[in-house]
């Protein structure tokens, strides 16, 4: 919900939709503040939401038509559908292995049901912490993009406990969360790209070094070894190919070898495992 797509549970979006309802104007003028300098954004809201309420699947460019618009109002296109309207994409997007233009639909028609009341800062907090603790609290914001967290993080500091990084950063954690000890060996793992794993935090150095932090947002799949950003990976005509970031132990080439057939197969039309790392 940070204005990008996210596979989330119809539960979920609707407990969460409303409270980013302001964080997302504001990305989008951010983009677009000239060209919507003087647009009234409640007005287009209603305007956009009389149109939408017949439940019909839209994209963009027909949402904009069906308004009046001049074809050329990206602007107001975007930030329709990336903030004042809860809406989610229709099939075939997200279905595996089929692809299909972007189509809008209301939320609320989708589902069949209206968004719950305002889900709190502190449930959002605890659902971070349980993924991705132990984590500063400008982690939670720099994942989350909500601003205000501080205010909730202090409210149930006593839930909490705390820790300090190798900066002499605060961290908190939920008590009963999981820490393995440090020696824990890491699997090599494929990530896909904007994996949270990787976006979850502000100080991303914790898993990338700091010359490759531009993948992360670059739309780049990585590979982990030892926990952290070792290489990049696609696929191309069945075979899986790996580029390094830096050079490979024999036992990381065995490692990030078996771990890749295994994504191969899963990948491919013809069951095919190939894997290529390239020098």
């Amino acid at each position: 919900m940070r204005r990008t797509v996210h596979l989330l549970t119809a539960d979920d979006v609707l407990a969460w939709r409303a409270r980013y309802d302001t964080m997302l104007r504001q990305r989008v003028l951010g983009t677009y503040r000239r060209e919507l300098e003087g647009v009234d954004l409640d007005e287009l809201k209603a305007a956009g939401l009389k149109v939408m309420s017949d439940g019909v699947a839209r994209s963009m460019r027909e949402l904009v038509e069906a308004l009046g618009l001049e074809p050329g109002s990206r602007p107001l296109g975007e930030m329709l559908i990336s903030a004042l309207l809860p809406v989610v994409q229709t099939p075939p997007r997200g279905l595996w292995r089929a692809k299909g233009g972007v189509r809008n639909v209301l939320l609320s028609k989708w589902l069949g049901r209206e968004s719950d009341p305002l889900a709190s800062d502190e449930a959002l907090i605890r659902r971070y912490l349980a993924a991705f603790g132990p984590a500063a609290v400008a982690d939670i914001r720099a994942w989350s993009g909500l601003a205000g967290l501080p205010k909730a993080v202090a409210a149930m500091r006593d839930e909490l406990v705390t820790f300090r990084d190798e900066r002499g950063r605060q961290l908190i954690d939920l008590p009963d969360a999981p820490r393995p000890d440090p020696e824990t060996p890491a699997p090599v793992r494929f990530l896909p790209a904007f994996d949270n794993a990787i976006l979850g935090y502000d100080d991303r150095s914790r898993i990338i070094d700091d010359e490759h932090r531009g993948l992360s947002v670059a739309g780049e799949r990585v590979v982990l070894v030892d926990g952290r950003v070792a290489a990049t990976w696609t696929v191309n005509a069945g075979t899986l190919a790996v580029s390094p970031l830096r050079r490979f132990s024999k036992a990381d080439r065995v490692a990030v070898c078996e771990e890749g057939q295994e994504l191969a197969a899963f990948l491919s039309d013809h069951e095919s495992d190939r894997v290529r790392i390239d020098a």
